[in-house]
């Protein structure tokens, strides 16, 4: 019988999908064995490509919806799954309300929103789930959640009685929050929520300073909207009963962390935690001969709950050897080997261009894997 290898890579970002690499993953190991049986977990960390590697590792189905975009006045489509069991559904808040989706000189966090992704909820909701997974990295907006909050249909009113605003500027106007016209179907969906910071919502590591200037924000936005998401967590406090503000992660995508934590029944998680138990990945590694790993840059922050570190931690629980590659190694890369990986590669195979090592990652990859392999075989005939 031949070797049993689990490929369970996440994305070589702008190269391959999580998927592409596992095939390319799979075509490395199949020209040292042929006969080896290769099971493909695509993975991720809450980020980019959540939605595709779920949905790919359970035989799910995707689902567009045109909805409210980061700015007012921008209409979006966006991409959600529905997994392979029909019960969960799994969501990426920045197909709805990302930076990508703004351009550089149109960024301002004081008006960007996160409607669009409480439409995204609420599209899920009418596909009849159970379980809600939703990833918070790489949000365009600094409105502790109030856009989604509103999509769900809470009520954020000023003195007057007036519903506020989209955006991180109208958050200091809010004086009273009503939840009368919630949609009741959250009452009964489990959300969890996807998250790779443990930021708090306000101070010098909460939200706006750290995240908003990447947003467009400037030493004076930074200032108010850190004074607006304090006003808001003490309006949430006063009116939900949720004390928000200093809990870890709550600070992730603008406070949208936080804005799940008091508008739903959600829990915050490491991403890539919520990925392996969504995937089985436990049930093939510990049945596995060895487990292949990998994402397009590599560092000391890896350490931190990004895809590789997640999937070498759940190889050591099972003594199984754990092979990491990636595009580029950073600083430190090496405090890994601390951290349950066994061998860490580069696939750069030649001094190349960006533009040229993206398009030849597939094929970088396929290779790296085959010389790790032959390794193998080596080690494992003599």
């Amino acid at each position: 019988m031949g070797f049993s290898f689990v490929v369970a890579p996440d994305s070589f970002k702008e190269s391959a999908s999580a998927k592409e690499v596992c095939q390319a993953m799979e075509r490395g190991i199949r020209r040292v064995y042929p006969d080896a049986i290769v099971h493909h977990v695509p993975m991720a960390d809450g980020g980019e490509g959540t939605v595709e590697a779920l949905v790919d590792a359970t035989g799910g189905r995707l689902l567009r919806r045109e909805v409210q975009g980061p700015l007012p006045d921008q209409k979006v489509v966006a991409q959600f799954g529905i997994l392979g069991d029909g019960k969960t559904a799994v969501i990426e808040m920045a197909e709805a309300s990302g930076l990508a989706l703004v351009e550089r000189e149109k960024r301002n966090p004081l008006i960007t929103t996160t409607y669009g992704t409480g439409e995204l909820l609420l599209a899920a909701l009418d596909e009849g789930v159970e379980e809600i997974v939703i990833g918070i990295g790489g949000s365009a907006t600094n409105d502790g959640g109030a856009g989604m909050a509103q999509a769900l249909g809470a009520k954020l009113l000023d003195e007057s009685g007036t519903e506020i605003g989209f955006g991180g500027g109208q958050l200091g106007r809010v004086a009273r929050i009503d939840l009368d016209g919630m949609n009741p179907r959250l009452k009964n969906v489990k959300v969890r929520v996807a998250c790779d910071v443990d930021n708090p919502l306000t101070g010098e590591r909460g939200a706006s300073a750290v995240f908003g200037p990447q947003k467009g924000a400037s030493p004076d936005m930074v200032a108010q909207l850190d004074q607006n998401l304090g006003h808001y967590a003490e309006i949430i406090q006063r009116d939900l009963g949720k004390e928000v503000n200093a809990v870890e992660g709550a600070g992730a995508a603008g406070g949208l962390g936080a804005g799940l934590m008091a508008f739903t029944n959600a829990s915050l998680e490491p991403g890539v935690k919520i990925v392996i138990d969504t995937t089985n990945l436990e049930a093939v590694v510990k049945d596995a001969d060895f487990v292949f790993t990998g994402e397009g840059g590599m560092d000391f922050q890896t350490k931190f709950g990004k895809t590789p570190y997640g999937v070498a931690q759940v190889g050591y629980k099972y003594g199984k050897p754990v092979f990491a590659i990636a595009g580029t190694l950073g600083r430190d890369y090496e405090e890994l080997y601390d951290h349950g990986m066994s061998a860490i590669f580069s696939t750069m195979l030649r001094p190349s261009t960006l533009d040229d090592a993206l398009k030849e990652g597939a094929v970088n990859i396929e290779k790296t894997v085959e010389s790790i392999v032959r390794m193998i075989k080596a080690l494992k005939e003599n």
